[in-house]
């Protein structure tokens, strides 16, 4: 399940991407904009910064902006920064592969078999869905 977090760091990161053409923005700004927590944007504009994703710049004219172009941002890739791994469990991760301590074969693991499955099908969808392709279906959808 996709936590509070992680929807509202999406939900900045699409308000800094329709306003790329600015050159920063207030995390009051964003979180007015957004009704979201103004301390708990903070901490997760800091995390996407860390990350490589934002930019931010100090003084009256500073702010939030995207480091990087929204059609090089994707949904896995900010999910996984904010959630963690997309895998429902620990086994089926491909990133942070934990195994069993019930299994007694891995590679027949009926449930392990599924959430793989689960994992790739999700991962395709998230890490091939950029802010850009969003933005251009609301675009398409308002028109």
């Amino acid at each position: 399940m996709l936590s509070n977090k992680a929807k509202y760091a999406l939900k900045a990161l699409f308000v800094l991407a329709e306003n790329k053409d600015r050159s920063s923005m207030m995390i009051s700004e964003i979180a007015a904009k957004e009704a979201i927590p103004k301390k708990f944007l903070e901490a997760i504009l800091l995390d996407l910064k860390n990350h490589g994703i934002l930019y931010s710049k100090r003084g009256k004219t500073g702010g939030y902006l995207l480091l990087k172009d929204p059609e090089q941002i994707t949904f896995g890739q900010v999910i996984r920064i904010i959630d963690g791994p997309l895998a429902q469990v620990p086994c089926a991760s491909q990133n942070a592969y934990v195994p069993c301590q019930e299994c007694k074969d891995v590679a027949s693991c009926s449930i392990r078999i599924v959430m793989r499955q689960v994992r790739d099908a999700t991962a395709s969808i998230l890490d091939n869905t950029t802010l850009a392709d969003v933005i251009g279906q609301r675009t398409e959808l308002l028109n």
